[in-house]
């Protein structure tokens, strides 16, 4: 089977000669560009790019050297800049960034991105790893009419401006994937519902929206719907030949429960999201939802709006235990995730101790497929090069033991 077929399998729930692997196939399932430059020095991988795609959460490309050395079988289409130039990151070490990514340093060590009306947009704090998005746009509106005032603003949801390439980019990009290699393809659409209006009115101000002032945030929730149904269309025409996986993103849990009741997210987000993941499912594309935290109570209504592939199955939160999903879920979901915890073992574990993670969380998510290997979230800039090589290898050892 090639590569392609295994992951497309797994989805199905059909047998597969091994576990497919995901490391960068969208902006959650991916590495940090320290980690990602630590991970190829350790493979005496010279040459080639380290480039952050995106610059918020310090994101790095995974190159082709890269992705044969972990065993990958999937390739991104995420949206990218026309050009690139070189940066440092925050360790000093070097990368490139989108030629229109250009953080203000202040005085103290930080940095700020600030837009043409001289409005910050986002900050990284000195000594820090990441840049957080700040003044959303749509805070201070305070009535429907000012929400359908604003459609330009919806429709800049995630599309950065950072990123200029154009659907004919994409295009190309997915041909030459799907053509020239047998990895499976994901298409980055990558688009939010709850957190689109968590961005436009702040994290805040939206949930007290979606208590105190229903009508302007079912006004925002169509318009984001409608925006992304029509973004869909586009993207689809341009890369739907060549893609096989589409991710959408929309984080709904915190640690310990999710951030809305489930009668709420019944109530004034299922409707928005049934009806963007339905349009989306009907181009025949297999749908991939990140969502972190802790998310139990709302998987069924996931899957009742179309959700096929979950990700990434954090399994260190309350009510997330892995044997409770795969027994409760694993017949409607792939876990495209789950595969090792990276807030504890893969960044403070010894080798030996995330190999023995690692089989644990397999031995319960890999029989009777539905599973794709991907650590949960992004691979962090603490995380050893042989504690992420150990967990690649631990994949390895029990396909070959049989243990699938």
């Amino acid at each position: 089977m090639t590569r392609r077929e295994i992951v497309l399998a797994a989805i199905d729930h059909k047998e597969t000669p091994r576990i497919p692997i995901d490391l960068g196939g969208m902006d959650s399932t991916g590495i940090t560009a320290i980690a990602y430059n630590n991970l190829k020095k350790h493979l005496e991988i010279a040459g080639g790019y380290t480039r952050v795609y995106d610059p918020y959460q310090q994101i790095a490309i995974v190159e082709d050297e890269v992705l044969t050395a972990i065993g990958a079988d999937v390739k991104p289409v995420p949206l990218l800049p026309k050009q690139w130039k070189p940066s440092k990151l925050p360790d000093g070490s070097a990368c490139e960034v989108p030629e229109k990514w250009n953080p203000v340093l202040h005085p103290d060590g930080s940095q700020a991105i600030v837009d043409q009306d001289g409005i910050v947009q986002a900050v990284m704090p000195a000594n820090g790893l990441y840049f957080e998005p700040v003044n959303s746009p749509l805070a201070a509106a305070s009535s429907i009419e000012d929400i359908g005032k604003s459609l330009a603003l919806i429709e800049s949801v995630d599309w950065p401006s950072f990123c200029d390439e154009e659907y004919a980019g994409l295009e190309k990009r997915a041909r030459e994937i799907y053509q020239n290699s047998d990895y499976a393809v994901m298409g980055n659409f990558a688009v939010h519902i709850f957190a689109g209006g968590q961005m436009l009115r702040g994290y805040e101000q939206f949930m007290v929206d979606l208590l105190a002032d229903r009508d302007l945030a079912h006004r925002l929730l169509e318009l984001l719907t409608q925006v992304f149904i029509e973004r869909f269309d586009r993207y689809w025409k341009a890369v739907g030949e060549y893609v096989q996986i589409v991710n959408v993103n929309d984080d709904l849990g915190t640690e310990n429960a999710p951030m809305i009741s489930p009668e709420l997210y019944k109530t004034m987000i299922k409707p928005y999201h049934k009806r963007l993941f339905s349009h989306i499912r009907e181009s025949g594309a297999r749908l991939f939802l990140h969502s972190d935290g802790s998310i139990y109570d709302l998987i069924s209504d996931l899957i009742d709006c179309g959700v096929q592939i979950l990700n990434p199955i954090q399994f260190s939160c309350k009510n997330m235990d892995l044997t409770r999903l795969k027994s409760e879920f694993g017949k409607d979901l792939t876990f495209w995730g789950g595969g090792c915890d990276t807030q504890q073992v893969l960044p403070f574990g010894t080798p030996e101790q995330v190999r023995e993670h690692v089989t644990k969380c397999l031995s319960i998510l890999a029989p009777n497929g539905g599973f794709v290997f991907n650590q949960v979230h992004n691979i962090q800039p603490d995380a050893p090069s042989e504690n992420i090589m150990a967990m690649y290898e631990a994949v390895r050892t029990f396909t070959q033991s049989g243990c699938m």
